[in-house]
């Protein structure tokens, strides 16, 4: 057993070559191998949000406060709040982050596969963060 102290998490500003906006990580859980699971706390100021993405294995949000936006390829973007879960199935493009003038927190949860958690791809553009 491991006993993960809060101050001993490092926090730190997300990637901005996978993000728009200002966005903190803090890592909840790495798990070694052979267990796959890896969670973060990931915390979205109002407009912020990720590029569009997918998930080898999928992906598990729970919104832990603030409203959020998401929406898939080809969908509609929809709001999600506090308290709210959502389920996102291996290899389906989507983005997550903040409404425009909330801040947004959510844990995320993934497997990773053969080294991965995410593939990235291009940033969200402000006419698709709109729903334009």
């Amino acid at each position: 057993m491991e006993i993960i102290r809060p101050e001993t998490r490092p926090h730190r500003r997300a990637d901005a070559a996978y993000f728009t906006g200002t966005v903190w990580q803090e890592p909840v859980i790495e798990a070694p191998e052979p267990a796959r699971v890896r969670a973060l706390r990931v915390t979205f100021e109002p407009g912020a949000r990720t590029a569009w993405h997918t998930h080898p294995l999928g992906q598990t949000l729970h919104v832990l406060s603030g409203v959020g936006r998401i929406a898939t390829r080809g969908g509609k973007v929809q709001a999600i709040r506090a308290g709210e879960t959502v389920w996102i199935p291996p290899g389906e493009e989507h983005w997550h982050g903040a409404a425009p003038d909330q801040m947004m927190c959510h844990l995320a949860i993934q497997e990773g596969q053969d080294g991965r958690t995410a593939d990235w791809l291009e940033q969200v553009s402000d006419a698709e963060y709109a729903g334009d």
